[in-house]
């Protein structure tokens, strides 16, 4: 499989996979033959047309809902306003349902069809059979009325159930769009990260001349420019210049990098300020992102598919149901009274409405409907419903740090003043200074300062010492602000605070001293704030029996310390992407079930290995197309309240099930005249319909409940 196409647009050799059988895979678009679902690009392309599908579903579904509309208001109340006499309403129904069963539902009877040839029964297999049944019946009723018996007349003509096949055609077409918007949501994780990539580089050729190429042309050994505000096109490695690069879309740190001579640059990441000359080193599916891209699609295509127990119980349920329908069929049309085969027919068609799964196909997506709507009131958005059954079995939690336990931006610490020094006046001179620097430490001293409503002055000579630090004067005064390399590289004794600086690093921080006239002045920290609530969260978690493990890719002394303040014992610092990926597999592999927390583009591949990845909705896009979950507020008490509402939903879909499997348990053998020796009455097919419909609203009504479950 491709980790990444060398340009951007469709072909229609692309390889096609079910989403719910990722083992099925062809060239080209089709259905899958086992479930009968529409396959879906294995990877998916940047610039993609509107699901052909989708596309097709909604047509029908819209052409055709009013005549369902109307053919359901006549089935309801048209004998009652005696609109029509006799048969006459059995023809105008006839004519307004046969678009609707014929051409809508059309694509329902093809996969009805494939999955008996194939062996393969499944849900299509039940709305195929059970719409057929009714429409059949239906159009015998009103084509040949005389061959039933005169106990099925009512107002002068035989009752027909069009009406019930219409609004399962409909309904099913409805179903079948969300389905198809929902799925195509899970490649938006890979087309976020395929738009990362830029789309062009520029070359610097042997004369030396720049021209701009697209991205697919590059070359390894190629020499590239990398202006400020681009992004690095491939892997490689500075030649010539200085700058700070952004990576936190590999790393997690917040903090942009320097970069200099000899020094590694990763594609797609953001070049800060200077401008640098690169060698590209690795391109195409070789590139830091390609591999990304690949592990985000093959965790994606690893997950077990929520519908397969279903699948192997509906696929026995329909073969149960035909064979009783087929046993009712003949054992009347051979021992029941006169005319028994009229009666076999009848009763075979009772058995086949009453089983049609109305009750069993909504029994578990209107519990996720209603779950999904009272999780978004309070802030949690599932992507699916494998996200809401697996959650309350999750036993290990993996966190990021940067943005999920942490606000995810610097924010200024403390200061703390040497001899001769007050506190506000390191402060003010650090901040002009910094006034001119863009650097997100310096901006959060700038912040500070100007929140205590500090004077700040006008800094001269400014120069940034790439990496360690920046120089320059204020107030007349020579200042040095930068770490423990630069003052001891201008001869500056930082031993007076290095107790203290150690301290705060212990807490998480980054430290910056001041010097002023070559004497140390003070120190300043910058750190990155705990969330409120992320203490709380952690205990809680903890204490429902789930271990929390934290994953970044900071450096192991913050990590530490910031795990020491929440009470988190396991720790892994300086973690790549695929480290995270390979930390959430092993963990699988030792029996647990795992939950991934993040918020970064690194974090991408981890979040969609787990068995339940949850995003902050203050990350970025990746992360949140890459999870499952995401907690909207960026607040890990969400997980708390999606746990909470994961077991009442899972509850409430065994409630719907049962109630749906013990109905046609009694239904069928009361459609199939079991109880005809004894009563002397049959279940006409109208009261199956009615029965059929009773039952799906006791389904809907027990889903409803959930919107006053309580979670917290």
């Amino acid at each position: 499989m491709p980790t990444t196409p060398p340009d951007h647009h469709s072909h229609p050799a692309a390889e096609y996979t079910c989403p719910m059988h990722p083992e099925v895979r062809q060239i080209g678009p089709g259905t899958c033959p086992k479930c009968g679902m529409a396959l879906e690009p294995v990877l998916p392309e940047l610039e993609e047309e509107e699901n052909p599908e989708l596309k097709d579903f909604t047509r029908r579904f819209w052409w055709t809902l009013p005549l369902t509309v109307i053919v359901t208001a006549l089935a309801m109340v048209g004998h009652q306003l005696q609109l029509f006499h006799g048969t006459t309403q059995n023809w105008v129904e006839l004519a307004l349902s046969s678009p609707v069963v014929l051409w809508a539902g059309w694509p329902f009877y093809v996969r009805c069809a494939r999955s008996i040839v194939t062996r393969n029964p499944n849900m299509w297999t039940l709305i195929g059979l059970g719409t057929a049944a009714a429409y059949l019946y239906s159009v015998a009723a009103t084509l040949v009325p005389g061959v039933f018996p005169t106990t099925f007349v009512q107002d002068g003509r035989i009752g027909v159930y069009f009406e019930a096949a219409a609004v399962i055609i409909s309904l099913t077409l409805l179903g079948q769009t969300l389905e198809l918007k929902a799925r195509s949501q899970t490649s938006a994780a890979i087309k976020a990260l395929l738009g990362l990539a830029p789309k062009t580089a520029r070359r610097i050729n042997a004369d030396g001349s720049e021209e701009d190429i697209p991205l697919g042309h590059v070359h390894s050994g190629d020499h590239l420019r990398v202006r400020p505000g681009e992004k690095v096109p491939v892997d490689g490695r500075v030649l010539e210049g200085e700058s700070a690069v952004d990576e936190s879309m590999l790393t997690g740190e917040p903090l942009p990098v320097s970069k200099r001579a000899g020094d590694a640059l990763i594609g797609a990441t953001l070049n800060r300020h200077g401008s640098l000359v690169m060698e590209a080193q690795k391109v195409g599916s070789a590139t830091v992102l390609a591999q990304i891209v690949q592990m985000v699609t093959q965790a994606q295509r690893s997950k077990a598919p929520l519908q397969r127990l279903a699948d192997v119980v509906a696929g026995w349920f329909v073969l149960v149901v035909i064979a009783i329908a087929m046993l009712t069929f003949i054992g009347w049309g051979l021992w029941g009274p006169q005319p028994s085969w009229v009666f076999g027919l009848i009763n075979a068609v009772a058995v086949l409405i009453i089983a049609c799964p109305c009750a069993l196909g909504l029994a578990t997506p209107m519990s996720v409907m209603v779950a999904t709507g009272k999780a978004a009131g309070n802030g949690v958005l599932f992507r699916d419903a494998a996200a809401i059954e697996h959650l309350r079995r999750i036993d290990t939690l993996i966190v990021d740090k940067t943005g999920t336990l942490t606000e995810g931006h610097p924010a200024f610490h403390s200061v703390e003043a040497a001899a001769d020094f007050e506190a506000d006046e390191v402060l003010r001179l650090a901040a002009s200074l910094d006034q001119g620097s863009e650097h997100p430490l310096a901006q959060a001293i700038v912040e500070e300062a100007r929140e205590r409503e500090l004077q700040l002055s006008k800094a001269q000579n400014f120069e940034s010492a790439s990496g360690i630090g920046v120089r320059g004067q204020v107030d007349g005064r020579p200042l040095l602000l930068g770490n423990t390399t630069l003052l001891e590289e201008a001869g500056v004794d930082v031993e007076p605070l290095r107790e203290q600086a150690e301290a705060l690093r212990g807490e998480g921080a980054s430290i910056m001293y001041l010097a002023v006239d070559q004497r140390l002045a003070g120190l300043l920290a910058v750190a990155d704030p705990i969330k409120a609530t992320s203490r709380q969260a952690v205990e809680r978690l903890q204490a429902d029996g789930v271990t929390v493990i934290m994953a970044t890719g900071d450096g192991l002394t913050t990590a530490r310390a910031v795990a020491r303040q929440l009470g988190i014992e396991e720790v892994h610092g300086e973690v790549k992407p695929q480290d995270k990926e390979r930390l959430a597999a092993r963990l699988q592999q030792e029996g647990r079930r795992v939950a991934m927390a993040g918020d970064g583009i690194n974090d991408a591949p981890a979040l969609a290995r787990a068995d339940v990845g949850i995003a902050m909705g203050t990350g970025t896009d990746v992360a949140m197309n890459s999870a499952q979950v995401t907690l909207v507020k960026g607040d890990l008490l969400g997980i708390l309240r999606a746990r909470s509402l994961s077991v009442a939903t899972v509850r409430n879909m065994h409630q719907n099930l049962t109630f749906a499997f013990l109905y046609n348990a009694m239904g069928i053998p009361l459609a199939a005249g079991l109880l005809y020796p004894l009563t002397g009455h049959l279940l006409s097919p109208m009261i199956a319909a009615l029965a059929m419909s009773l039952s799906s609203v006791s389904v809907v009504g027990n889903a409803l409940r959930l919107r006053n479950a309580r979670i917290d």
